[in-house]
């Protein structure tokens, strides 16, 4: 641990006070930094050392989507920390009678230190309702309404998944040894078939987004009609020249297989349905979104074969490259009739996405103290030093 935090005090970095919004809006040593403080809180975590450093406060959950994962890891993150978390339920606010997102962001951060927000349906919409948030905190922060301004994590929107990603690098980083080891390592990022049409794009490209700083061999393969979002292919170019990788865009998943160190099958949405679904959304046209659904649907049939199944883990260096997902998983003949990932293939790696997605905690819980404290490592230093004891 002492080792640890002194690599973190040799990073420079300016997380105190900014939101956490986008993996490729943070520099290098701010990555890191997250990572590391990550790392050391698990490293507390499991020699039951109490890093509560909030005697009070309040820990506000915006979840406009659905989420297992996700909403329990940042709870929990919450929890470790000494926040007690709420949930802001529209259903159950005045959002219905017409409250605007600015009276609302300031209505629920009088003893607030941080809101996390998952708002990844509709392209458009979710990354832009943050920054609305944001802004609304801003100024009632400024204008003396609100005694502190919380800080706000992306829990994911429609561009970025940060939370999911950042916990997949730490997953890498164990698994490999070091983030330096990642350099070079080849990881196919690929669609794969699934009975549902609107999966957001922003895991594929969280992916892409944050794993081309590494210099990690990127292939992305996909179906004509499912392109991701250009300005994140261009951010993942552009990352990949500087980091000396490559990234590379496929259209078959076989050859996006081949030699793979890793593998990360996961469906999403085509673009422009995703794309059509947002201006539905925005007339409230349901008769719309009934129709656009089986039109995705009918896109996603014609291409049921990009299933991650034996045949294709063959292909993968030395046949065993490690199978990722953010879960959960559509699992052929368990979770549904043909989806992603071939069951005997899930069964062979499934603690490994479990290890994987037990990362997300902690590195929502390092966000959340970058965000709010100057000296993250001092103050995990002190406290480690001071050994409070979390269970007695």
């Amino acid at each position: 641990m002492e080792n640890l935090i002194q690599k973190i005090k040799k990073l420079n970095t300016k997380l105190y006070n900014n939101d956490f919004l986008l993996t490729w809006d943070k520099s290098q040593d701010e990555i890191k930094q997250v990572v590391y403080i990550a790392e050391l809180l698990k490293m507390m975590r499991e020699k039951n050392i109490s890093p509560r450093c909030f005697d009070s406060g309040l820990a506000v959950s915006m979840f406009r989507d659905q989420s297992t994962r996700t909403r329990f890891s940042f709870s929990s993150a919450a929890n470790l920390l000494g926040l007690e978390v709420q949930d802001f339920d529209e259903s159950k606010s005045q959002v219905g009678h017409g409250e605007t997102v600015r009276e609302t962001a300031n209505m629920i951060s009088f003893l607030t230190d941080v809101i996390g927000i998952r708002d990844d349906l509709y392209m458009g919409h979710g990354h832009k309702y943050m920054l609305e948030v944001a802004s609304a905190l801003d100024d009632g922060f400024k204008n003396g309404v609100l005694p502190q301004r919380p800080g706000i994590v992306n829990l994911q929107c429609d561009i970025d998944h940060p939370t999911q990603s950042l916990a997949d690098l730490m997953h890498l980083k164990q698994y490999f040894g070091s983030l330096e080891n990642l350099k070079g390592k080849k990881i196919a990022m690929t669609w794969a078939h699934s009975p549902s049409y609107g999966k957001p794009l922003s895991v594929p490209q969280g992916i892409i987004g944050l794993m081309t700083r590494f210099g990690m061999d990127i292939k992305l393969a996909y179906p004509k009609g499912y392109e991701l979002m250009p300005e994140v292919i261009s951010i993942a170019k552009e990352q990949s020249n500087k980091s000396g990788g490559s990234f590379e865009i496929l259209d078959t998943m076989d050859e996006a297989f081949v030699d793979a160190d890793i593998v990360y099958p996961k469906s999403w949405a085509p673009f422009n349905i995703m794309q059509e679904r947002a201006e539905l959304y925005a007339k409230g046209d349901n008769a719309g979104l009934k129709g656009l659904e089986q039109k995705g649907l009918k896109m996603n049939e014609a291409f049921s074969d990009w299933e991650c199944d034996d045949e294709k883990m063959k292909l993968t260096k030395a046949g065993k490259a490690l199978y990722m997902h953010c879960l959960p998983a559509d699992i052929t003949g368990v979770s549904c009739e043909k989806g992603e990932v071939q069951k005997e293939v899930f069964e062979k790696y499934r603690l490994d996405t479990y290890r994987e997605a037990a990362y997300k905690p902690y590195v929502i819980a390092s966000m959340i103290l970058n965000n709010k404290y100057k000296d993250p490592a001092q103050l995990l230093a002190d406290i480690i030093l001071d050994n409070p004891i979390r269970v007695l």
